[in-house]
């Protein structure tokens, strides 16, 4: 038997920053396929995530960061926002993809009058780490998530 879920029945989990720059919610599909983001055991780790995020108007999902090994795909299904990475912004709507691949900083802003719909698709491979560029900081997986400069760190430190 298939395993299936609808996204009608997940639930959707939303964050947000301290000062509130930073926000959004997205409903964890792989994770209602039972996907164990902490396993080391491949088959409970699934080869891929996929989320579906909403980001509301003038609002940043996560701040500017970039990945040591992971690849992230992108597809906007509904709204408009604007992609920040390495050569500057641009902008996307409602149908565009694209693709992130490890060491490539980015995110995204919702410059819109609605939400910004997105599904993101990330390989997440064992032992991925992330850099903050703006912030100067590192998120290093030993296996728990850890924030650090040369000390352990809140996410959101030198983003607000």
């Amino acid at each position: 038997m298939v395993q299936k879920v609808n996204i009608r029945d997940i639930p959707e989990e939303s964050w947000s920053s301290p000062k509130g720059k930073f926000g959004g919610a997205s409903r964890g599909l792989s994770e209602a396929l039972g996907r164990k983001p902490f396993s080391f055991d491949l088959k409970e780790r699934h080869p891929f995530d996929v989320e579906i995020t909403r980001i509301s108007p003038g609002k940043i999902p996560y701040p500017y960061h970039s990945h040591s090994a992971q690849w992230e795909f992108y597809h906007v299904l509904s709204g408009k926002g604007v992609v920040r990475h390495k050569d500057g912004t641009t902008p996307i709507e409602s149908g565009d993809a694209f693709i992130f691949q490890p060491e490539e900083p980015h995110t995204f802003i919702n410059d819109g009058t609605e939400d910004l719909v997105i599904v993101i698709v990330a390989d997440n491979p064992v032992g991925e780490s992330s850099y903050y560029p703006d912030s100067k900081k590192w998120l290093v997986r030993s296996p728990e998530r850890r924030l650090m400069r040369g000390e352990e760190l809140d996410y959101y430190d030198g983003e607000e």
